[in-house]
């Protein structure tokens, strides 16, 4: 029998799609709740600088993963548990192959394995024909992690809380220049820092101007690496809001035109990956859930 979407039209066996990076253009630390969660407000913005990932349909009902990700075991991939907790959340008997493409590098505080785990539920709420709303697909990727709620979203965010509180915002797109350096920063030791400020006061606002606030990780990470330090001095020589994203290791600063970006990148020092980027106002599965 043939499966079909809900408006009757024959579903697709395969999709291949993206999982964007995203940005913190500010990240405070406002508390920590009783049981150890911090509390964050932090604004949130999608990047078109992605991971691909590749799903296709079985017809048994494995989940396979086609490709290994260095450093990643299966057990650990956010893409295969995302595939998983759908399934087992909706009682389905479906299977599915899935190859992802990595780009975004690993604890660089870009959400990488967070926008993975977004992207496998928004294109299995197709594949799968489901039609689940965007509430309940968060409801299930918040047990994955903090970040994947927000790529389930549709576009830049505040967000607070420890993740769950999203508040859609409209922001100008901007070229961003991103340094990448070879460092897997661990969020884990960053947040249990004794030095960690906890204690940024709430923002009373929802619209907020260029290079407003800071990234109250960002003192740690450099403390514990160096190297994060000399390429935000690097950066900050041509753009006063150069700062760190999430718990690191990726640095950016935000420019006008494509050409600024690129000039900036051209200033630091020695070899690393360097990737100009822009903003993006939508998420690019944004119809994916209703």
């Amino acid at each position: 029998m043939t499966r079909t979407q809900g408006d009757g039209t024959p579903a697709a066996k395969r999709l291949v799609v993206p999982a964007p990076a995203k940005l913190n253009l500010f990240l405070h630390v406002t508390g920590r709740r009783g049981d150890g969660y911090h509390l964050l407000e932090s604004l949130f913005v999608p990047i078109d600088f992605a991971d691909t990932i590749e799903l296709s349909l079985r017809d048994d009902e494995a989940i396979v993963r086609d490709a290994a990700i260095d450093g990643v075991a299966e057990a650990d991939d956010l893409a295969l548990r995302a595939a998983h907790a759908l399934r087992a959340a909706h009682g389905l008997d479906a299977g599915v192959s899935i190859r992802v493409t990595k780009r975004i590098p690993q604890g660089a505080g870009l959400g990488g394995a967070s926008s993975d785990a977004a992207s496998v539920l928004l294109a299995l709420n197709r594949l799968w024909s489901l039609d689940l709303p965007r509430r309940e697909l968060a409801a299930i990727g918040v047990s994955l992690g903090a970040d994947v709620p927000f790529f389930l979203g549709e576009g830049p965010a505040l967000v607070r809380g420890i993740g769950e509180r999203i508040t859609p915002v409209s922001i100008p797109t901007v070229w961003i220049a991103l340094a990448t350096p070879a460092l897997h920063v661990s969020t884990a030791s960053i947040f249990a820092s004794p030095e960690l400020t906890r204690s940024t006061p709430s923002a009373k606002m929802s619209v907020f101007s260029e290079g407003y606030g800071r990234n109250d990780l960002e003192a740690v990470a450099v403390a514990r690496h160096p190297q994060v330090g000399e390429i935000i001095a690097a950066l900050s020589q041509v753009s006063a809001d150069a700062r760190m994203t999430g718990s690191g290791s990726c640095v950016f600063a935000a420019f006008h035109t494509e050409r600024e970006a690129r000039a900036a990148l051209e200033t630091l020092p020695g070899p690393m990956p360097r990737v100009v980027a822009r903003t993006l106002g939508r998420h690019p599965l944004a119809s994916f859930a209703r």
